[in-house]
């Protein structure tokens, strides 16, 4: 049973550890070291040494999630400018990482599968169909390999993916239907680790059975027991577990994930929510159709430019201008 206070009392201190934890100065501040080690390696040309732009996307990241919060959660505005930003990072990450699984074949990886199946679903929000594509083909030729895990207990993310599919038409290792599942099974076969992978989605299973109702009501049903299930884990923030984080634990992108993909289809939307969950500013940012690319981050431009002059085999080499 879900506990009002305490899950306010988490709201609240998930907002204060934007305030008096992560302080966008602080934040700034290391931005800017990076900016000297990048532009110094830029500069120089030094591919020796280039792995180090790669591993300096975390902090372009930080900062652009330190703007968001600021933006929308702290001042209660609906900027998106610092969430687009941070999905392109991780996009960033992925296609710099493709240039290392020979020559650092071991590399620790600075991003998470399910950070990537957040920003393919945030590229398919906010309309940017090329990059989604792209992102996406990325998933599918490194899926289970090292350079994208899927070991992953989130069962939202499961869902999430599932939900892309469906919603796509595509398919993942053959399947786009109880894709949990058939990749436990396929990776336990393989000899891939699969332990944390869950055996059931919970809610999201029967939202994945019937997501595609005509029914208003049995469709306001399901995303009360999503915004339900997200709002108790989401109690325990700083804790371990699926929503427990500060980065996205009182932001219900999945909720906003099936809406959108309703909204897609002409299929009925809730327009009103009376639980905390869905009242955030972040659950209140409004995407445009499409949604606008941000400004480039001049350290981001710096290094997709170093990378398109210097490898060939640069997966942005192959599909001409992006995010513009």
């Amino acid at each position: 049973m879900l506990n009002p206070k305490k899950l306010d009392m988490a709201y609240k201190r998930y907002r204060k550890n934007f305030v008096d934890g992560i302080n966008f100065n602080d934040i700034k501040e290391k931005y800017d070291i990076s900016k000297s080690k990048i532009e110094s390696i830029v500069e120089s040309n030094a591919i020796e040494k280039d792995h180090i732009l790669l591993v300096n996307l975390n902090k372009i990241f930080s900062y652009y999630l330190s703007q968001w919060k600021n933006d929308v959660l702290i001042s209660g505005g609906y900027k998106a400018e610092g969430l687009k930003n941070m999905q392109k990072v991780v996009f960033y990450q992925c296609m710099g990482q493709d240039l290392y699984k020979i020559r650092y074949p071991q590399m620790i990886i600075e991003y998470s599968f399910r950070g990537v199946i957040v920003a393919l679903v945030h590229f398919t929000m906010f309309g940017w169909e090329k990059e989604e594509n792209i992102l996406f083909d990325f998933i599918v030729e490194h899926f289970g390999s090292n350079l994208l895990e899927a070991n992953d207990e989130n069962r939202h993310t499961w869902f999430l993916l599932e939900l892309y599919l469906q919603y796509r038409n595509n398919t993942i290792m053959g399947t786009k239907e109880k894709v949990h599942l058939n990749v436990k099974e396929k990776f336990k076969n393989a000899g891939l680790q699969c332990g944390l992978i869950p055996e059931d989605l919970d809610v999201y299973s029967e939202v994945l059975e019937r997501w595609s109702t005509p029914s208003s009501e049995e469709i306001e049903n399901l995303v009360g027991k999503m915004a339900l299930y997200h709002s108790q884990l989401a109690s325990e923030i700083g804790q371990l577990g699926e929503f427990g984080d500060f980065r996205y634990g009182f932001y219900p992108f999945e909720i906003l994930f099936l809406l959108y993909v309703r909204k897609q289809m002409d299929l009925y939307v809730p327009k009103q929510f009376e639980d905390l969950l869905m009242n955030t500013p972040e659950a209140k940012m409004v995407f445009g159709d499409p949604e606008p690319y941000p400004e480039w981050d001049p350290l981001l431009l710096q290094i997709d430019n170093f990378y398109r002059k210097n490898y060939p085999e640069y997966i942005p080499n192959k599909h001409g201008v992006l995010f513009r």
